[in-house]
């Protein structure tokens, strides 16, 4: 295993980090976590050098929490240091704050979690727990011994994720979406750069955009990837795409299966900033442009099209729609337009009227009732379906 300093502390951590997303279940029950199976994989990334846990109030129904806790028995506590995160979506009042960290410290069974995030900021849910001065709560919790170090995830644009970073000197940690498809969008190569530079460790989610990197390629990509002298397999291409940023500190991925604990072990030994050249560089921009190429609606997220005057989410559900079809997963379409941390269901395509203002703001052209029309008819379920893992891929000879 292969270890970064963590920001501005004195601490080395694994660059793979383990993720709590994504657990084994039973009967596809995102709530029924396959217990003996999670607890092994936990255990076993650990025994071989990863150091960092990471799990959140929401995920799995709330029973991350407990299977993690469980997992860090038995003297497994000490092998790992420990993320969770604050919803803060789901703050109403100040108060809100100490019933949620208390549950999560008798769900985890401990008495201090190390890092402890205020989950999924944008521009709406920062601006509301910083006005129930969660800062000023934080900093008293720590005091308290509850929690070591605050940190945050984030999913919304620079310019916020400039503002979040400058809001706080003592930030020790920005988690972010970041992977060789998601470059310039949300806190962006430049958002790293920024928070890097500020001493902040930067904690990569979805590495391989929920298993969709890893998986088989569609034809025009998989004939980029061929064209490399590199005999790397597209999950390998997409984490060493992230490590080798020297502005990176740990790439977390959602493992659900021993198979994928052992794959992404194999694949962090070889883990380090500098990796690729400037041609491998060139194969993965063509990559991206032969993913790009084969998006249905191809809309360029300008926004001309917003506000919408029913507050439909435009470039959002287009970009939905466009990633099930680009990665030939609509599985992932439904999760992300359905599911508890997808889009808001008043923003959703229904919501539209067919008044045409945005026909008239479109520069592309986008035929975009019809377009919505179909996006919903396609990905709308009333039971939407959990995050699906990635099948792990095949080593070539």
């Amino acid at each position: 295993m292969k270890y970064r300093k963590f920001g501005s502390l004195d601490w080395q951590v694994s660059v793979l980090g383990f993720g709590a997303m994504r657990l084994p279940v039973i009967d596809g029950d995102q709530a029924n976590i396959n217990e003996p199976e999670a607890i092994s994989m936990i255990r076993h990334a650990l025994d071989n050098g990863v150091n960092y846990i990471d799990t959140a109030y929401l995920y799995h129904m709330g029973n991350s929490e407990k299977l993690v806790g469980r997992a860090l028995k038995d003297g497994y506590r000490e092998k790992a240091r420990l993320a969770t995160k604050l919803p803060a979506r789901m703050i109403e009042k100040a108060d809100d704050f100490d019933r949620i960290l208390n549950e999560q410290l008798e769900r985890l069974d401990i008495d201090k979690i190390d890092f402890y995030l205020l989950h999924g900021l944008g521009k709406d849910s920062w601006h509301k727990v910083r006005d129930f001065k969660v800062l000023d709560w934080a900093e008293k919790q720590m005091a308290k011994g509850y929690f070591d170090r605050l940190g945050f995830s984030f999913h919304d644009e620079y310019d916020v994720f400039k503002e979040i970073v400058d809001s706080y000197d003592n930030w020790v940690l920005a988690q972010v979406l970041y992977n060789f498809m998601d470059r310039d969008t949300q806190a962006t190569t430049k958002g790293v750069e920024y928070a890097a530079g500020k001493g902040l460790a930067v904690v990569v989610m979805e590495p391989l955009r929920g298993g969709l990197l890893a998986k088989e390629p569609p034809e025009p990509v998989a004939k980029e990837w061929a064209k490399s002298s590199r005999k790397f397999r597209p999950v390998e291409w997409a984490f060493h795409w992230v490590w080798d940023q020297p502005e990176i500190t740990l790439a977390l991925s959602g493992m659900s299966m021993m198979e994928q604990v052992v794959q992404n072990l194999e694949i962090a030994d070889a883990a380090r900033a500098g990796i690729l050249t400037e041609d491998d560089q060139a194969v993965i921009d063509k990559v991206r442009k032969a993913y790009r190429s084969i998006r249905p609606i191809k809309c360029s997220d300008c926004k001309y099209c917003l506000p919408c005057p029913n507050n439909v989410d435009i470039p959002a559900i287009f970009q939905i729609y466009d990633d099930a079809m680009m990665y030939q997963d609509t599985h992932i379409g439904q999760f992300r337009y359905n599911g508890p941390f997808g889009l808001d269901q008043e923003r959703r395509a229904d919501k539209c009227t067919e008044c045409g203002e945005c026909l008239e703001k479109c520069p592309q052209h986008i035929d975009i009732p019809n377009w919505l029309k179909k996006v919903h008819e396609e990905l709308y379920m009333e039971n939407p379906p959990g995050p699906r893992p990635p099948t792990p891929t095949k080593k070539e000879d």
